[in-house]
């Protein structure tokens, strides 16, 4: 090592030219500003191993950034320590034998022990060349640098040419290796140091670039070998009366219609085009929480569970990650996107393909519960969409059981017997200010068939770039580690005998579906369009003067910063008047001149577009529209009035919108403060009272809008239910008759929006009564009691006499 040192010395300055010159850092995390280093205490630099090329960039980018020196030596008080140093290789050299242990932190121990007055901070430092994971890719496995086993000389001297303008760079926190000293001597403290730095080093890779990927073949052979699928197959063998060789065939061929085959070529090639495609078709991608996931990723196996708006979040989220310094997930894709061209291209960038249904196909299930498992278990970033398919109505579905019950299980199988099991869930809000689909959503909720994709379709949807498409928020919600999650759920979970169902998974999966769902929400981000669209279609006619619009507007995002309806919602830059220029830019409003003021007009075509931008974020106003529709009829309210009226919808209102039920005892009083300092509501001895402005007036009219729709759905499905003897009617009979009557209400009052009567809110309603326990299904026939009347009372109270007479009139036919 002395002698290829002293044999490079003399090519130093030439190489950092040339380091300088040619290589571009298109990430370093984080940013130098924000490093927060001491500057009393003198700055060592540790590498993860001996490489030319990281410190001379290294000490490129300190001095760009005017970051303490990565070159030469320290000389502090008599001793001489290297400004970088690097933990001892681990792979064999060709000019010297491997030699035994070394102590690359002794020195500095040594100098701490013997001055207890001095002080030094270490920072380690990750630098990745090309971000190869590591895999066999031919010619590519000699040029992309960055894999799992470290590179020889001349590899690096490739890589360097062939990647100097992807690298990384990646500071650890600072650490003081003073913490590490205690009376068993600086050898101890150094080993600690070491051992403390390769944990550190190892997490950064597994961030960065994922897990080790096997051969896909390899990897294919041994879900086939997998005892479960061997269970499986010898029940089919005896079950169907075929060899068990033919149906170990057919299991390879589910598990290469299944794998995904991840390729660094393709994901760096894909970086490129989707950075072009996402610069003409948005004028932004904004990502907030990242941070989140980047605590989490070196030491947990992360599981995204994004919301489903649009083909466009597989490609989305993936390019966010990579591009963040974060190892793209393999996702779980359906396999009608298996098509020519677009399944290989899909599967290179880690999608694996499912069928709709597992049902009647043990084997299959097998097959694919065996891959799911080897991925999760080997710490592979997984994607999926709890809700199953893409939403057409904006709102978020009900999460369904599949890869939920089947993470769950693999996690069991893993975390029995092997305490360093660590699993995150990672829910994540997509919010675009205009999708590709809308005019499909909308043929298909009309009733209308889906279309198949195909590569044709794709064609069609390349035609629309020209189109403006607004900005695209990314939003990470708030984590959820499996682990303690369970415990807190089901105790004793880790001592269950591992089975493909265990007890406890029956209860689990749905709470576990309900609480990723209501995380998701927690982080929606409101956007001009949605905003602007929650005001237009509370409107009677979708109409509205221009300053009634920016009061609005901007009375909702005040209310959203004093009472946020969730843990993580981000709010627009900018001004209302702003808003709704550019949501008339994206051809989403009209304006029409009037000698008295101008008004902003939605078409029949652009008001039913904006009820899904509308859904996305109608649950951070539920509470505040519930409560101000309380005022609709009734001028004045104590809290004990709103309480007695209220209570029994707002349960209802949390679960179909996927919100943290929050007492209402707790959540009214701080948000009646807040309507009466926006002056919506006055304060008075008896109560709360509807202010006597009339600008005031409509504008708290107008909140109470929001809910009417829901709330109109429910007295619907409450006066079908109620109006026959209990155990009459079965859910699906229930869900058909208050969906035509929903129907016939659109019709009668001109709301020309499909998302209104879908018979799956009707349905999720009964779901929701079943919860609260106010009906129950027994014999396929629905049953209640006078509790269901009570409640039902209680909130007709909600509704003034006229729209109770209008609705009525719907209920009876």
């Amino acid at each position: 090592m002395a002698l290829a040192h002293t044999l490079l010395s003399p090519l130093r300055s030439p190489l950092r030219c040339l380091i300088k010159t040619w290589v571009d850092t298109r990430l370093i995390e984080p940013a130098p500003r924000e490093l927060e280093l001491d500057p009393t205490l003198p700055t060592l630099y540790v590498l993860p191993h001996p490489a030319l090329s990281d410190s001379l960039l290294l000490d490129v980018l300190c001095q760009h950034h005017g970051l303490p020196p990565a070159s030469g030596r320290r000389k502090i008080e008599g001793i001489d320590l290297p400004a970088i140093v690097a933990l001892p290789a681990t792979q064999r050299r060709l000019w010297h034998r491997r030699a035994g242990p070394k102590t690359p932190l002794l020195d500095v121990m040594a100098y701490l022990d013997a001055r207890p007055e001095a002080g030094l901070q270490l920072v380690p430092v990750s630098v990745f060349w090309g971000r190869a994971p590591g895999k066999r890719f031919g010619f590519w496995r000699m040029l992309a640098a960055d894999s799992w086993q470290l590179t020889g000389r001349m590899r690096r001297a490739l890589s360097v040419l062939i990647n100097g303008k992807n690298v990384e760079v990646h500071f650890g926190a600072p650490l003081n290796p003073r913490d590490l000293l205690d009376e068993r001597g600086p050898a101890l403290a150094n080993r600690k140091a070491a051992r403390l730095l390769r944990i550190h080093f190892r997490r950064m890779r597994t961030r960065v670039l994922g897990p080790d990927l096997s051969h896909r073949r390899t990897l294919i052979e041994g879900v086939a070998r997998g005892p479960e699928v061997r269970r499986v197959i010898e029940e089919v063998a005896i079950a169907e009366r075929r060899s068990p060789q033919r149906l170990e065939r057919r299991a390879l061929r589910y598990g290469r219609e299944i794998a995904s085959n991840m390729a660094y070529p393709v994901l760096r090639f894909m970086d490129g085009l989707l950075r072009r495609l996402w610069n003409r078709l948005y004028d932004g991608v904004e990502v907030r929480g990242l941070s989140r996931v980047k605590a989490l990723a070196g030491d947990h196996t992360l599981v995204y569970v994004p919301c489903h708006r649009s083909h466009i979040d597989y490609l989305l989220l993936s390019y966010v990650l990579y591009r963040d310094g974060l190892m793209p997930p393999h996702i779980a894709a359906g396999r009608n996107l298996d098509m020519p061209l677009i399944g290989p291209l899909l599967r290179r960038c880690g999608a694996f393909f499912m069928r709709r249904s597992f049902r009647d196909k043990p084997l299959y299930a097998a097959v694919f519960n065996e891959y799911l498992h080897r991925l999760l278990s080997r710490g592979h970033p997984l994607e999926y969409f709890i809700e199953g398919g893409r939403s057409r109505s904006g709102r978020m579905l009900v999460p369904r059981p599949g890869m939920l019950a089947m993470t769950l299980r693999s996690f069991h199988r893993s975390a029995v017997g092997n305490a360093q099991t660590r699993l995150a869930f990672i829910p994540v809000y997509i919010g675009y200010e205009r999708i590709i689909e809308s005019s499909s959503y909308q043929r298909e909720l009309r009733g209308g068939k889906k279309r198949k994709e195909s590569p044709l379709a794709l064609l069609r949807v390349l035609g629309q770039l020209r189109q403006p498409f607004g900005k695209v928020t990314v939003s990470i919600g708030e984590p959820l580690q499996l682990d303690p999650y369970l415990d807190g759920m089901v105790p004793g979970w880790q001592n269950a005998a591992v089975e493909p169902k265990p007890a406890w998974l029956g209860e689990a999966v749905p709470r576990l579906g309900n609480e990723l769902a209501t995380r998701i929400n927690a982080a929606a981000a409101l956007n001009p369009v949605n905003l602007v669209a929650l005001v237009m279609l509370a409107t009677p006619h979708h109409a509205i003067e221009i300053d009634l619009m920016r009061q609005q507007l901007s009375l909702l995002t005040t209310l959203q910063r004093q009472y946020p309806g969730g843990q993580h919602v981000s709010l627009p830059s900018g001004e209302p008047s702003d808003w709704i220029d550019h949501v008339l830019a994206l051809g989403m409003l009209e304006r029409r001149s009037h000698p008295l003021g101008d008004i902003l007009v939605a078409t029949p075509e652009q008001a039913s577009l904006l009820v899904w931008y509308r859904n996305n974020v109608l649950h951070l106003f539920a509470l505040t529209g519930l409560l101000a529709f309380a005022f609709r009829h009734t001028p004045q309210h104590s809290l004990d009035s709103l309480l007695d009226q209220l209570e029994p919808a707002w349960p209802i209102l949390a679960r179909e919108l996927f919100l943290e039920k929050t007492p209402l005892q707790q959540a009214l009083p701080p948000l009646l403060d807040g309507l009466g300092q926006a002056g919506m509501l006055r304060s008075g001895r008896s109560g709360w009272h509807r202010p006597d402005d009339l600008e005031a007036g409509e504008q708290l009219r107008l909140l109470g809008r929001l809910m009417q729709p829901s709330l109109e759905r429910g007295y619907l499905l409450l006066s079908t239910l109620l109006d026959h003897p209990p155990g009459t009617l079965g859910r699906e009979a229930l869900t058909d008759r208050s969906r035509q009557m929903a129907e016939r209400l659109a019709l009668l009052s001109g709301r020309d929006a499909p998302e209104f009567f879908d018979r799956t809110v009707f349905a999720n309603l009964i779901d929701s009564l079943e919860a609260e326990g106010w009906a129950w299904d027994e014999r396929e026939r629905l049953w209640f009691d006078e509790r269901l009347r009570t409640a039902a009372q209680r909130s007709r109270a909600l509704f003034d006499p006229a729209l109770r007479h209008r609705l009525q009139l719907v209920a009876r036919g």
